[in-house]
């Protein structure tokens, strides 16, 4: 796919993925309209990308509100004539231990990783479809595979959008609409500094720009997943946990900083 003059959406772009992921489409030409919720943070981003993309645009809100989230892709559909590429990065962290969770922060949390992606996806397949192409790049985490101490809401949120997305590739096979899924690891984000409780991970963590490589990757090659960065870690864990799934929890355990403090 051709990006040149593409109209592309991308959720949680005020910092981070999202706004190296902005760049990066502006870069190559494509119409993106920026989403999140910090405005000030939205409207740097568009005068700085402004040059390279002179029609990108940001549009402000809450995408735990529905009327919002699927207000912005009716909206985007209606301003620019189409809508190319959606991508779902907006996320909210949750890193704290599950009886600590009420079920306000619970319902919060889905509404944001999970639904507002399901809301958007489903508000913009007819436009795709009616045009015989598209694509819709979820991003998740690793955290949805392997479940780090404290991080059971973020990674159930996760690992329902990775669900999600594997059931697009049945129900759009032939549409000419194609479903991604990336599926970053650790990675250097204004994210580790609003953790409820403190991490349990203390390794590297990778440049922000190569998740939105990867997701412009996706588009250009039609990949259907994606993990960056790869890493021995991440396939021994994954490895751990198809044959040895005792052993990875007794390990992530061991991991926790706050372990004696549970409940």
């Amino acid at each position: 796919m051709e990006l040149r003059d593409r109209v592309v959406v991308v959720t949680g772009a005020s910092s981070g993925i999202g706004r190296e992921t902005v760049r990066a489409f502006a870069e190559r030409g494509a119409v993106v309209v920026a989403v999140a919720r910090r405005e000030a943070l939205l409207r740097s981003l568009i005068d700085e990308v402004r040059s390279l993309s002179p029609r990108s645009e940001y549009l402000a809100g809450d995408l735990g509100e529905r009327a919002f989230a699927e207000g912005v892709v009716e909206r985007t559909a209606q301003h620019h004539g189409r809508l190319d590429i959606l991508v779902n990065n907006a996320a909210l962290p949750k890193h704290k231990h599950i009886e600590h969770t009420s079920p306000d922060e619970a319902q919060r949390v889905l509404e944001v990783n999970t639904l507002a992606c399901v809301w958007m996806t489903l508000a913009a397949l007819p436009h795709m479809r009616r045009r015989g192409q598209g694509c819709v790049v979820n991003v998740t985490s690793v955290a949805g595979e392997i479940v780090p101490p404290r991080e059971s809401l973020y990674a159930a949120s996760k690992a329902a959008l990775a669900a999600f997305t594997e059931g697009l590739w049945s129900d759009l096979a032939g549409s000419g609409v194609h479903a991604a899924l990336v599926v970053p690891g650790a990675i250097d984000t204004e994210i580790w500094e609003k953790l409820d409780e403190p991490a349990a991970f203390r390794g590297r963590k990778a440049p922000p720009r190569i998740v939105a490589d990867a997701i412009v990757a996706s588009v250009l090659k039609r990949r259907h997943r994606v993990t960056v960065p790869r890493s021995i870690g991440v396939s021994v864990a994954r490895f751990l946990h198809l044959f040895l799934p005792g052993l990875l929890r007794f390990g992530m355990r061991r991991m926790d900083p706050m372990r004696k403090e549970a409940p």
